[in-house]
C-alpha cells in the first residue's frame, strides 16, 4: 500500500486520487506537528489576553457579536452539531476520502490552531477507513461548513459512518476500527469545518477524470480525421506558430502524432474541412488551458491555510480572514465546464458529419447495406440529447446566491455546485466520446484501402476488440456503452 506524506506543501491532485481511490496511507511529517503546537500556543495566548476570536470565544455568522463566556470545548461540540443541516444523497466513498485528505492537507500548513490531538485523530480515522456519511447538499461556497460538520461529528462519535462496507453508528464504526471518539479542544470544531474541503476534494477527483477523458477525446477526434478524410495539413506546426495561443501547438502535435503514417498524407483531401475538424487544435487548446488553470487553483487550495480565523505563525498573532472564500476556484470550474462543452460540441458535430447523407465517399448513414437501413442515423438523436445535457451543466451558477445570516454572509461563490455540475458533465462527455469513436471506426472500415496512422490504428484496433463492425442494423446503443465502460483507454497512443 502506498503512502502520501503531508508536510504542509506539495500536495497534488494525483496525491488526492491516490488517497481517495487507491487507499494510500496518510503520513504526517514531524514538522507539521511542530507547527500545530506552535500555532496552538499562539492561539491560546491570544484568547487568554481577551482577544475576540471568531468561533472560539464568539458565535458564528449572525451570532458573531455573541460572546462565549465559559466551557469553550463544549461550545465546539455544539458548533459542530448546529451545522449538521446538510441534506441529500451521501457523497461516494472516494469523494469522502478526498474531502478528509483535503482538510488534512490544509491543516498541515499550520494556520488553523487545531490541536495536534484532533488533527491526529482525523488522520487516524481516514487511515482506518472510517468514512462519515456526508450529505451532498448545503454549501453555497462560503466555506463548506454544513457538509464538513458530518466529518467532524463522526470524529466525535456522532452521526453515521461506513466501515468495512457497512453503515454503522459513528461510535460503533470508530470502536470497530480501534479508535476512540476525539475530544474537541477550544476552536477545534471550527478548524475542522470552516474550509472549502468538499469543493476542493471533489474538484481534484473531477480534474483527474477530466484529464483522462481529454486524452480519449483527442483519440476520437483523430479517428474522425481518418474516417472523414480530413486534411492533416491543418495541424502543421507553422500554422500553430502563426497564432501562438497557449497549448495550440501542443494539441495540434498530439493529433498529428496519431495520424503519422496515415494515407491521408498521400490522398487528395479537401482544402477546408468543416470547422469541427479544421479548428480542433484551438478548441482543444482552450480546454487544455482551462484544465491546467483549474489544476493549479486546486493545488493552491490544497497547500494553503484557508482558515478563518488564521494563526499567523511568523507574526505570532491571530486575525480574521476571507481565505475560505473561493471565487477563483468557482471561476476555474465554470471555465472548465464551458471548455469541455466546446470540445463536446465539436465531437457532436463530427458525429453528425460522419453519420449524415454521405460525405467524403462514406455511404449514407454509415450503413454498408444501404436501402432502408437506418445505420447510424438514429444515434444522432442520442448525441443531440447528450449535448443538450452537457450545455445545461455548462451554464454558470457562481452568481446564483442570496444574502444569508442576517447580511453577514452577503456574498458566495457556489464552488461546491460549480464543481459538482462539472463532475456530472464528465459521464455525459464520456458517452459522447464513445459515440464518436463508434461512428468514426465504422467510417474507417468503410473506406477501402485506407491506411490509418500509427496512433489511430491502435485506437481503431482497441475499438474493434470491443465491438464488431456494423453490417446489418443492430442495437448500436449497446455497442456505445461497451466503449463507454472501457474509456478512458490505458494510454493515449502517440509516436
Amino acid at each position: 500500500m502506498s503512502t502520501v506524506r503531508l508536510n504542509g506543501s506539495g500536495v497534488t491532485v494525483g496525491d488526492l486520487v491516490n488517497i481517495a481511490r487507491g487507499d494510500a496511507v496518510v503520513e504526517t511529517a514531524p514538522e507539521v506537528f511542530d507547527r500545530l503546537r506552535k500555532a496552538r500556543v499562539i492561539l491560546e495566548a491570544a484568547a487568554a489576553s481577551g482577544q475576540p476570536i471568531y468561533g472560539m470565544n464568539t458565535g458564528l455568522g449572525a451570532n458573531l457579536k455573541t460572546s462565549v463566556e465559559s466551557d469553550h470545548a463544549a461550545f465546539q461540540r455544539h458548533l459542530v452539531r448546529g451545522r449538521g443541516v446538510a441534506v441529500g444523497p451521501v457523497l461516494p466513498r472516494d469523494v469522502t476520502r478526498a474531502v478528509i485528505a483535503t482538510r488534512l492537507a490544509m491543516l498541515s500548513v499550520g494556520g488553523s490552531g487545531i490541536s495536534p490531538e484532533t488533527y491526529g485523530a482525523l488522520a487516524a480515522m481516514l487511515n482506518a477507513h472510517v468514512h462519515p456519511q456526508m450529505p451532498s447538499m448545503g454549501s453555497i461556497g462560503a466555506g463548506d461548513l454544513v457538509m464538513l460538520s458530518a466529518m467532524a461529528r463522526c470524529l466525535i462519535g456522532e452521526g453515521r459512518a461506513e466501515f468495512e462496507r457497512q453503515i454503522l453508528d459513528a461510535s460503533d464504526a470508530l470502536k470497530r476500527a480501534g479508535l476512540a471518539p476525539a475530544s474537541l479542544k477550544p476552536k477545534d470544531g471550527i478548524s475542522l469545518i470552516n474550509a472549502s474541503a468538499v469543493s476542493v476534494g471533489e474538484g481534484a477527483l473531477a480534474l483527474h477524470d477530466a484529464r483522462d477523458l481529454f486524452a480519449a477525446q483527442r483519440q476520437a477526434a483523430a479517428l474522425s480525421f481518418e474516417a472523414l478524410g480530413g486534411n492533416p495539413l491543418i495541424l502543421t506546426p507553422a500554422i500553430q506558430a502563426a497564432r501562438p495561443a497557449p497549448h495550440q501547438g501542443t494539441e495540434a502535435a498530439a493529433l498529428l502524432d496519431q495520424l503519422q503514417g496515415s494515407s491521408l498524407f498521400e490522398s487528395a483531401v479537401a482544402i477546408q474541412d468543416p470547422l469541427s475538424l479544421r479548428c480542433v487544435a484551438p478548441i482543444h487548446a482552450a480546454l487544455a488551458d482551462a484544465l491546467e488553470r483549474a489544476i493549479g487553483i486546486v493545488e493552491i487550495e490544497l497547500n494553503s491555510a484557508a482558515d478563518n480565523p488564521l494563526v499567523i505563525l511568523d507574526e505570532e498573532r491571530v486575525l480574521s480572514t476571507g481565505n475560505f472564500h473561493t471565487p477563483a476556484l468557482s471561476l476555474a470550474f465554470e471555465t472548465l465546464s464551458l471548455a469541455i462543452a466546446q470540445a463536446a460540441a465539436a465531437s457532436a458535430a463530427r458525429f453528425i458529419q460522419l453519420t449524415g447523407a454521405g460525405r467524403n465517399g462514406l455511404p449514407r448513414y454509415l450503413s454498408p447495406v444501404g436501402g432502408a437501413s437506418a445505420g447510424f442515423v438514429p444515434m444522432q438523436k442520442v448525441v443531440t440529447a447528450l449535448m443538450a445535457q452537457i450545455r445545461h451543466k455548462a451554464n454558470p451558477v457562481m452568481l446564483d446566491f442570496v444574502s444569508v445570516s442576517e447580511g453577514v454572509e452577503d456574498h458566495a461563490t457556489q464552488s461546491a455546485l460549480t464543481v459538482r455540475k462539472c463532475a456530472e458533465m464528465l459521464d455525459l462527455w464520456r458517452q459522447l466520446i464513445a459515440c464518436e469513436m463508434l461512428a468514426a471506426s465504422q467510417g474507417i472500415d468503410l473506406r477501402p484501402g485506407h491506411r490509418c496512422g500509427q496512433g489511430t490504428a491502435k485506437t481503431h484496433g482497441l475499438i474493434r476488440s470491443l465491438v464488431p463492425v456494423l453490417g446489418e442494423d443492430r442495437a448500436l446503443g449497446e455497442d456505445a456503452m461497451v466503449i463507454f465502460e472501457a474509456l478512458p483507454f490505458e494510454t493515449e497512443v502517440s509516436s
